[in-house]
């Protein structure tokens, strides 16, 4: 059986796709999946054993100017691709118009969530078999929920399993002494205060690990540079893509991470982590996995609208104490 996969972007929504392949591979040994994903991620798809072919699009560009789009060679290219294999299925995994007009031109039974159950209920009428799926689980357990219903195979009661981290390498550097900190995030207000990151920082080299500090934009590489200023224990990493930043996290003991897709792909690793949240619920897209730890502000949704002072509500000491709860467990594991 050959099925098609539309999940096209965030990093973490990608992410959060990958244990429902892990349920049907083992549910149907002989299933093969090919992926239509946006360009910037089309690494993740490639990780798994179960995906043979993983279909790049640009369609956040390809928007800004759709006539040139359409009449243009990336586009052809695209349609070609599509056409060259029979599909027994097509999974719209996202719920959005853009993701349901992807799936809408293959020639295949296409499944996606119902009106109640999806982000743009527009989508529902790409679909000829509709799926409803509770809002109230993690975005990781509809997701294998919607693949169980659409494939017709039973919903393991374990918890999903990325299956990724087998399939990678690690850099060969013997870095098991070192954490690495995601202080990153493309939303300001879910950002951690730099001083906060230094006060961590000095804890943790006290204890005796190397920091890494990766960053994806100028701004970023600053505050990275900031941090790194704290403590001679810290250094700013190279830029990474994707496939870096994952054969680095093969190798730490654990990981700090603000509300961004890399604390997804942390968890996604197996690697201990704390991640931090302001008004984010943990419940639906917390990072999921092993030995991850939420701390979510103290100051409830419904006391602040406050993003960034919910952040701020967040202490350096409690983020150390969970960090040396996780390695400990980790460590006894």
């Amino acid at each position: 059986m050959r099925v098609l996969i539309i999940k096209m972007s965030s990093l973490g929504d990608v992410i959060h796709t990958l244990p429902a392949l892990s349920d049907a591979h083992s549910a149907m040994p002989d299933i093969r999946f090919d992926w239509v994903v946006e360009d910037a991620y089309a690494e993740i798809p490639s990780w798994h054993p179960a995906v043979d072919q993983v279909i790049p699009v640009s369609l956040r560009r390809w928007r800004k100017s759709p006539v040139k789009t359409f009449r243009g060679p990336e586009w052809r290219r695209y349609r070609s691709t599509l056409g060259r294999k029979h599909y027994d299925a097509v999974i719209d995994a996202q719920g959005l118009v853009k993701s349901a007009f992807m799936a809408r031109l293959v020639p295949a039974p296409r499944y996606g969530m119902d009106t109640a159950s999806v982000r743009e209920r527009l989508a529902t009428m790409a679909y000829h078999h509709r799926i409803n799926i509770p809002l109230d689980m993690h975005a990781v357990e509809r997701i294998r929920l919607l693949f169980s219903r659409a494939l017709n195979y039973p919903l393991p009661s374990s918890a999903g399993d990325y299956g990724v981290r087998n399939h990678l390498q690690p850099r060969g550097t013997d870095s098991l002494r070192s954490l690495i900190f995601f202080h990153g995030t493309a939303r300001d207000e879910k950002l951690w205060p730099l001083e906060y990151w230094q006060e961590l920082a000095r804890k943790s080299a006290t204890a005796g690990y190397k920091i890494w500090l990766p960053w994806g934009n100028e701004v970023e590489k600053t505050r990275a540079q900031n941090i790194a200023a704290a403590v001679t224990q810290a250094e700013v990493l190279p830029r990474l893509d994707l496939l870096g930043l994952a054969s680095m996290l093969l190798e730490v003991a654990a990981a700090v991470s603000v509300d961004t897709g890399l604390a997804h792909l942390s968890a996604a690793l197996d690697v201990p982590q704390v991640s931090l949240y302001g008004p984010t619920s943990t419940q639906l897209i917390g990072a999921y996995g092993r030995n991850q730890i939420h701390i979510q502000s103290p100051l409830g949704a419904e006391n602040t609208k406050d993003a960034a002072a919910m952040m701020r509500s967040i202490s350096s000491e409690r983020v150390w104490d969970e960090l040396q709860h996780i390695l400990a467990r980790a460590h006894s594991n």
